[in-house]
């Protein structure tokens, strides 16, 4: 792809006393720029009006003609002290802009610090970007016990406060690397905090440009409340209304093509699923998403209709007729139903968006199916303004890169879709699965060529904790790709990647050396342990931040090599 952005870089050298202006209304971009420049002495000031004329100033101000997350950086130095003006679209572009300088900052004295950013409007080309996660395998404090990393219908084995804990400080990566949200399965759960945790997840979010988007299924997942004696808790509904149960069409559970073993689904409370095309089950959901959205400042909600079984009873079979009928669906879409999406999603959208305006409201797709073009005439009547997310597993986005003709969305009923993936998550890969792989060149080409084809947002799994490396590039490119999909790779390469490392020629020996250890599903224990002794040697030279990823490579090819075969 063309690179087709070209910013001029501009910087501005600050000393002294610094007038900031707006940060009653920005309190966390101005506790950034004070924490990251501690060289400048900050005085806040609700106006310019009453700064005089040799102190610099920093404004920070809304621009409501801005897209979410845009934002413009503006000098004037004719005066006697420079003058920066930072304007940013609703919600998070003011972050953005801060963020934009500290990611670019450069040394400074004790005396003063030198501002350096890209000029002109900056505005992300996939506006809808999003973790997918699930509370259980959520894992960002690795402190805490209890962790899982794979499962749909998993008790939360954490302490109380893990929830926050790991969630924090997912948000806090979203804010520094301009990821828009978070979305969260297990949202509201009694074993970590219930009304309370969530809430205050909300708050902490909002108040850094995050949002947090709880995830839900009609009449599946547990309802709006996944665990607890809530009356929005599914088990508790169909406990009080047990004519509502779904009646199941087949077998509990799905299996993803690309995953190279079988997934389990034990039989349990969290397996219920009640029947969509009962009245009652709709208006139990609709009020149910109406709390939510009341209760909680969420940034938006994921809808789906399920997909771990569809209910088999007369009304439902009646009702989806050859829009949906089984023997039409080939075997890995038994276990969800569009029809079931659009006889229920637009009641659910109306009671969302008649409360939060502004939310991102998904209905997600499922995987696999979006060159179905069958499967695309259901959504017509659908709201417009909703999220249409599309799932796909790495070998069907690699059709969708073949078979989907650039402008081919321009057809689809509805502008505003997105692509989800499994790719680099624990739902794609052989027995080690790719949680734990680089995948960053795919998550680039998924940026891409997605923009490429008409996508408007990407959504990509992150429940791990950037701690690990290959975690920690794939977000990095998830997150610079998705705000600019024509960026080159050379140029992430040398302005986000080489920077952890020390240098170019440290990063290029880093990941070719995390590329050769994973290549082979089962190492060979020699080659493991040439790999080891050139990132020892690589280790001993190494300093400031470069020093733990090293360690990390070290201890991943030890354990590889503990496990690799004796021949």
């Amino acid at each position: 792809m063309k690179k087709e952005k070209e910013f001029d870089t501009q910087s501005v050298t600050l000393s002294g006393v610094v007038a900031l202006i707006g940060a009653e209304d920005h309190s966390h971009a101005a506790r950034r720029l004070k924490a990251k420049f501690p060289e400048l002495e900050w005085v806040d000031h609700n106006s310019t009006d009453n700064v005089p004329e040799h102190v610099a100033t920093i404004s920070l101000r809304t621009d409501p003609a801005l897209h979410e997350g845009a934002f413009t950086i503006n000098t004037d130095t004719g005066g006697s002290a420079p003058k920066v003006e930072m304007a940013g679209g609703p919600f998070s572009g003011v972050i953005y802009g801060v963020e934009e300088l500290i990611q670019r900052k450069r040394p400074s004295t004790k005396e003063s610090a030198e501002l350096t950013f890209a000029a002109g409007l900056q505005s992300p080309d996939l506006p809808y970007r999003s973790f997918w996660t699930w509370d259980h395998s959520t894992n960002w404090n690795l402190e805490q016990i209890g962790q899982q990393e794979i499962g749909v219908f998993n008790p939360y084995g954490k302490p109380p406060e893990g929830f926050l804990s790991d969630y924090m400080r997912a948000v806090d990566f979203c804010s520094e690397n301009r990821i828009g949200g978070i979305i969260v399965y297990g949202f509201l759960r009694d074993s970590h905090g219930g009304v309370s945790s969530a809430k205050a997840l909300c708050d902490y979010a909002n108040d850094r440009g995050v949002r947090i988007i709880p995830g839900i299924a009609i009449g599946a997942y547990g309802g709006v409340y996944w665990e607890g004696p809530s009356k929005y808790n599914l088990a508790s509904w169909l406990g009080d209304n047990p004519s509502t149960k779904a009646q199941a069409e087949g077998a509990i559970g799905f299996q993803i093509e690309d995953l190279d073993f079988p997934l389990s689904f034990p039989q349990s409370e969290y397996t219920l699923s009640a029947c969509p095309s009962d009245p009652k089950t709709i208006e139990w959901m609709e009020e149910a998403v109406s709390w939510l959205a009341e209760t909680f400042a969420i940034g938006g909600v994921n809808i789906e209709s399920g997909d771990y079984g569809v209910c088999g009873c007369d009304r439902c079979l009646a009702r989806r007729g050859d829009n949906d009928d089984p023997s039409r669906r080939q075997e890995q879409l038994e276990s969800w139903s569009h029809a079931d999406l659009t006889h229920n999603f637009p009641r659910l959208f109306d009671a969302i968006r008649s409360r939060r305006s502004d939310a991102w409201v998904y209905c997600e797709l499922q995987w696999d199916n979006l060159l179905d073009k069958s499967s695309g005439q259901a959504f017509e009547a659908m709201p417009p303004d909703a999220i249409y997310q599309h799932t796909v597993n790495r070998s069907y986005w690699n059709r969708v890169c073949s078979e989907l003709a650039p402008g081919a969305l321009n057809e689809f009923p509805q502008s505003r879709n997105a692509l989800r993936t499994h790719i680099a998550s624990q739902w794609s890969g052989d027995y080690r699965t790719e949680r734990y792989r680089d995948n960053s060149m795919d998550v680039m080409g998924l940026a891409r060529e997605g923009a490429a084809l008409g996508f408007k947002g990407l959504t990509m799994w992150g429940e791990a904790s950037p701690h690990n490396v290959p975690v920690e590039l794939n977000y990095l490119a998830f997150s610079r790709f998705g705000f600019d999909a024509s960026l080159e790779w050379a140029e992430f390469f040398n302005d986000t990647v080489a920077p952890l490392f020390g240098g170019h020629a440290e990063a290029t020996q880093f990941v070719d050396i995390l590329s050769k250890a994973d290549e082979e599903s089962r190492p060979n224990k020699a080659a493991i342990l040439a790999l080891q002794n050139l990132t020892v040697e690589a280790l001993s030279q190494a300093h400031d931040q470069s020093v733990g990823r090293w360690i990390w490579l070290a201890e991943h090819l030890s354990r590889r090599q503990r496990m690799a075969p004796d021949s």
